[in-house]
């Protein structure tokens, strides 16, 4: 009895985590669409007024960006992921009573889902690795400013 009560309250509340799932992807999604603004304007006018910043200023600004698109990176997948496995529970419940229909809707919500997440992992990780090399050339280049700069008032 205690055991399929608790089987079924489970069942219940990994159900009612799609749609946090869900709209966790669709916050993630809206978020990577910034990212790729502040990466345009990034690459046409904000670096050049970031390297007249000093080293320490210039490090902070590039640890918080590169940390969000890394956060990105890496928990789109993981909600794909968990979008993936909640529908299934269900889908396989209907496919084992005849309902090929809502199997189909559940089959359709996992993979939806888990193609989401993937592309929101994918521009992520893109997103990131550009940011890297462009921040590392910037950093480069503000150390050869400030060391000239140390050079001339010595």
């Amino acid at each position: 009895m205690i055991y399929g009560y608790t089987l079924g309250l489970l069942h219940h509340l990994v159900s009612w985590l799609l749609y946090p799932v869900m709209l966790g992807l669709a916050v993630c999604l809206l978020c990577l669409l910034w990212e790729f603004g502040i990466l345009l304007s990034e690459k046409y006018n904000g670096l050049r007024v970031l390297q007249q910043s000093t080293i320490n200023e210039f490090e902070q600004y590039a640890a918080k960006r590169l940390e969000r698109v890394d956060l990105l990176a890496r928990s789109g997948p993981i909600l794909g992921l968990m979008g993936t496995l909640i529908p299934l529970g269900p889908g396989l419940a209907a496919l084992s009573s005849g309902n090929i229909e809502q199997l189909a809707t559940a089959m359709t919500v996992a993979f939806d889902t888990t193609v989401l997440g993937l592309l929101i992992g994918l521009f992520g990780y893109i997103f990131g690795r550009i940011r890297r090399r462009w921040y590392e050339v910037t950093l480069l280049e503000i150390e050869t400013r400030e060391y000239d700069e140390a050079a001339i008032n010595a």
